[in-house]
């Protein structure tokens, strides 16, 4: 007999030679018939693998992750088939699954696979789905792997890589491919396939090598569930940050300054201030104080603190100065300049804790194929902070910070998230810097913070930071796509490395625990998943322009514009469309830029010191006429039910 422990803990024994499916029928049948993928001691495997040794199962249906990636890894597998049959005389290469779907990288040599064979492709894959084909992996000798693929050099490069006795195959129908496992039972599980498109990409991701045509698809179990999933991807193209931006005239981007800089319009630099200044408000309520740092820092700086020896080979090279042997970084992080500040003057356990924060620009160098509108860019404004407080105030500190990150979702709207507890790599340990001693007490303080707060937490392994774990804030959008926002670390590592100390009560030098903390994170990318969140429309505190005055002609721009004065006033953020247009057309243009009010002003209006209210978005609603007065108590009631008030 052998013991399988579960994720929840129970541990059941079951005669050796047990697959993952007969634990799963064990447990209920309904429960097996869902289950389509499972891993054995953090090892994936195929659910009919015979388990021969005591160790800790878990199952995985579609609504896992792990399950997913069984799911579109298998329909690769199909897809692939149908490549063959299709294109006769390709060369397959690599088929792995992705976030949403799969690729499979294949030489076409002299043919060419175009958006009309899509729907042949699709139909295909369906056709051999429904014969129900199970997937069979079995081991096979290096030498007959090499005879199998002696014409395809792809697959022989692959394979002279691997050592005798650790090669696979796995079969299905009339198709064999080389593959490590990690499937689903049989072909009929896929009910919905659709090829998204094809694009080129060289072998092995080297430029050097020849470039070979990527065919990306995805696949679901019900027909529906693709058709959802189609739905989400048009409206994600209608909420595209990139998009938005352009069209609020929030941001852009030139090639003579450089890819990856965004430029902030007008609009885009008030919407930040106006971030900024909401964080900086509440951060001075709870006793942080406001630094200023260089743009660069001496190559020696990041030396010390770990960063150089971390991102220095993948950054911004050195600048050189005309003294010999000066080098200079552009900034990656703030925490270096953070602690140096920490070290002007010597503290004592009395002045603890300290909060330094800062909106501090930093510099990395993205590689030009990953960057992405304002999620991915060189150069980033962090909302940076760091707090250096004695160990006895470390689980006080951490807690606050979490309040203060949950106002700032609260009052932005992001109200479905997960805090993810990222600790160390289970066994590499090399890309870590710090003491055991010292990682174990970060981490624990993390996980005590988290339980103490009754977050909803899961914990990932290998996700920390080079010098400490983390609290990551894992934020579901409207369109139900999960973003990393907002992050906490606790770090024992840096003080030690820039020696920073504090004078305890018992006279003693000691070193300071460091917070690092951005609810933001950075500047730049918040904004565009705030962007996509909202599809543009703002919170109202937030919006560039609240209110926008619509004069029915010209003869009423003065009272229009005593309106405005009025506004201004109220500290409503309004301007006039005073333009030689028809009113119509004036609401529709304000409806593109979703100015939240449309105040449309007339004979009517001016006689009795009113205006008409239009609402962004509600048309065919009618509209509601009010005084300036009574519009001021809407919005400062709409306002005040979405700005939460930050108490300490």
């Amino acid at each position: 007999m052998i013991k399988i422990t579960l994720p929840d803990g129970s541990v059941r024994e079951f005669a050796k030679s047990t697959t993952p499916m007969d634990v799963a029928k064990n447990i209920s049948e309904g429960f097996a018939r869902n289950v389509i993928s499972a891993s054995f001691n953090g090892i994936t495997i195929e659910t009919v693998t015979p388990l021969t040794t005591d160790g800790s199962l878990t199952l995985y249906t579609w609504n896992d992750l792990e399950g997913k990636k069984a799911f579109w890894h298998s329909t690769s597998h199909v897809m692939a088939q149908v490549l063959e049959e299709m294109y006769p005389g390709i060369k397959l290469t690599l088929g792995p699954a992705i976030a949403n779907g799969f690729y499979y990288d294949v030489d076409f040599e002299d043919q060419k696979i175009t958006e009309a064979d899509f729907k042949k492709i699709e139909d295909r894959v369906l056709e051999i789905s429904r014969g129900k084909h199970e997937f069979k992996l079995r081991p096979v000798t290096k030498a007959e792997a090499l005879e199998l693929y002696k014409d395809n050099v792809y697959k022989t490069e692959l394979i002279s890589n691997l050592e005798d006795g650790t090669i696979t195959f796995c079969d299905h129908d009339t198709f064999t491919d080389l593959c490590r496992g990690g499937h689903i039972p049989n072909t009929g599980l896929i009910k919905a396939m659709k090829v998204m498109s094809v694009a080129g990409a060289y072998w092995r991701g080297d430029e050097k090598n020849k470039q070979l045509t990527r065919v990306y698809g995805t696949s679901f179990p019900k027909q529906k569930d693709l058709t959802e999933y189609l739905l989400l991807l048009e409206e994600a193209k209608r909420r595209d940050h990139r998009k938005l931006g352009k069209e609020l005239e929030l941001f852009a981007f030139s090639q003579k300054v450089g890819q990856g800089l965004p430029l902030w319009l007008p609009k885009g630099a008030a919407l930040r201030d106006r971030l900024e200044q909401f964080l900086k408000k509440a951060q001075k309520k709870a006793g942080y104080e406001q630094v200023v740092t260089p743009h660069i820092g001496q190559k020696e700086l990041y030396v010390t603190s770990g960063h150089y020896a971390k991102y220095g080979a993948d950054s911004f090279q050195p600048i050189n100065t005309p003294a010999e042997g000066e080098e200079f970084l552009l900034k990656p992080m703030n925490c270096p300049h953070h602690c140096e500040i920490y070290n002007v003057r010597p503290w004592s356990y009395k002045d603890l804790p300290k909060r330094y924060a800062e909106f501090g620009t930093v510099y990395r160098y993205e590689q030009s194929g990953e960057l992405h509108g304002l999620t991915r860019v060189r150069g980033f404004t962090q909302d940076d902070a760091h707090i250096f407080c004695t160990p006895e105030q470390l689980d006080e500190e951490f807690k606050k910070v979490i309040d203060l990150v949950l106002y700032v979702f609260g009052s932005l709207g992001f109200e479905n998230f997960t805090a993810q507890i990222s600790l160390r790599d289970k066994e590499n340990r090399d890309k870590y810097i710090g003491t055991d001693e010292n990682w174990e007490k970060a981490e624990n303080a993390i996980i005590n913070a988290a339980a103490d707060k009754g977050l909803n937490t899961v914990v990932e392994y290998g996700e920390a930071a080079f010098y400490g774990p983390k609290l990551d804030f894992m934020v579901k959008d409207a369109l139900g796509r999960q973003w990393q926002l907002g992050t906490i670390q606790v770090d024992y590592n840096l003080p030690e490395r820039f020696e920073l100390t504090y004078k305890g009560s018992d006279n003693e030098l000691h070193r300071p625990v460091m917070i690092h903390r951005a609810p933001f994170g950075s500047m730049e990318r918040f904004i565009a998943i705030l962007l996509e969140h909202t599809a543009g429309n703002f919170p109202l505190w937030l919006m560039p322009e609240q209110a926008i005055i619509l004069s029915l002609s010209e003869k009423y721009e003065n009272y229009a514009k005593k309106v405005l004065d009025l506004l201004e006033n109220h500290e409503i953020r309004g301007l006039i469309d005073n333009r030689n247009e028809t009113i119509g057309k004036k609401i529709r243009d304000a409806e593109m830029q979703k100015i939240p009010f449309m105040l449309i002003v007339g004979e009517e209006e001016e006689k009795n010191g009113t205006i008409s209210i239009r609402r962004h978005g509600q048309e065919g609603k009618g509209n509601v006429t009010v005084t300036i007065e009574e519009f001021a108590s809407i919005v400062t009631e709409e306002i005040n039910k979405t700005l939460k008030v930050f108490t300490v």
